[in-house]
Parts: structure tokens; sequence; C-alpha cells
């Protein structure tokens, strides 16, 4: 990728400094293996129990080390439902991201349209991405990360306040994957 317009990001990192941390890989060593992006708070790992604080502390790492964190925040469907969806992705927002912090994506990731067929409509969207542009200003990009399909990547990469896509399983077929490509650009 080196030369190219295509950057390098890891899908996560460690909260702590370089050491005997099994199973996680330094800030420091991504950005020395070329990374630039690093995700951070997927809702995979929260789903497993990562905490705001540890996302928090993740960022804190990435940045010092010179990568841009692409900080993920999202509701559950039960959360949506019960009309908490705003509430949840501000105090998301609000424990993960230190204080004063410059150089950083958002990714909106409804919890509830990740792999189960079901996707938010542009009006969920937009909504959800001027709430979020409301709390963090103008600096970040806003990415949507929610069953992106080759299908519904020209409405949603076209809705108001939506930076990009955090393309999931649709970017392990290559032809699904370039068709999103195509509409991004």
């Amino acid at each position: 990728a080196q030369g190219s317009p295509v950057a390098i990001g890891a899908q996560d990192c460690a909260a702590f400094e370089a050491g005997a941390h099994t199973g996680e890989t330094d800030a420091v060593l991504l950005k020395a293996l070329g990374a630039s992006y690093v995700i951070l708070g997927h809702s995979e790992r929260r789903a497993a129990g990562e905490s705001d604080a540890v996302v928090r502390r993740k960022v804190e790492r990435a940045v010092a080390a010179g990568l841009r964190p692409i900080v993920c925040v999202g509701e559950s469907l039960a959360q949506r439902e019960a009309g908490e969806a705003e509430a949840v992705v501000a105090r998301q927002l609000g424990e993960s991201l230190p204080e004063g912090l410059q150089g950083y994506d958002i990714a909106y990731e409804p919890v509830w349209a990740i792999g189960t067929g079901r996707t938010a409509t542009v009006r969920d969207i937009a909504d959800m991405h001027a709430a979020i542009r409301s709390i963090v200003g103008a600096g970040p990009r806003i990415l949507y990360g929610g069953s992106v399909k080759s299908a519904n990547a020209s409405s949603i990469l076209g809705t108001p306040e939506v930076g990009g896509a955090l393309v999931g399983g649709a970017s392990l077929e290559v032809e699904s994957f370039a068709a999103i490509a195509r509409e991004a650009v």
C-alpha cells in the first residue's frame, strides 16, 4: 500500500504499553508495521465486555503512537426500542474519548443492524449522525457501519454527515467490497 491512496489499519490495539500482554498488540508496533488507523471499541469487543474506560485507554495509546483511532459507538436493539439510543451513544462518546482529543474518527454501528439482516433507515442514520456531530463538533469524520452492502451503499454514503463506511461482512467478498468502494468514490 506504500505510495498508494490505500491506508492500513488495525482492528484493535492494546490498552497497555509494550510488554508481556499475551494476545494484545501494542499501538507502537502497529505504527511501526505501517498502520495509520486503528478501530477501537468495536461492537464485538464491547459485547465481549470491553468498557468505555478500556476504549479510552486504547485511544490514548493509539494517539500517543501516532495512529488515528476510529472509535466505534452504537446501541443494542433493546436500547433503541426503549428510546435510549442517543443517550447510549452520547455516554459512549463521553466516556471513550479523552478530553481535548484531536485527530480521530467515529464509526456509528447500530449493534442491532450488524449481521442481522436488519438495516437502519436513512432517517435513523441521519438522525444519529446529527446527534453525534452535535457532540463531537466539526473535526472527526463520522462513518456508518451496520450491514453496509453494495445495494445500500449509495443511499447510506449520500446521507448527511456520513463521511464513509465501516464495512464488515461485505468486505469478505471482493466484488461486493469493490462495488461499495466504487459507490464511495
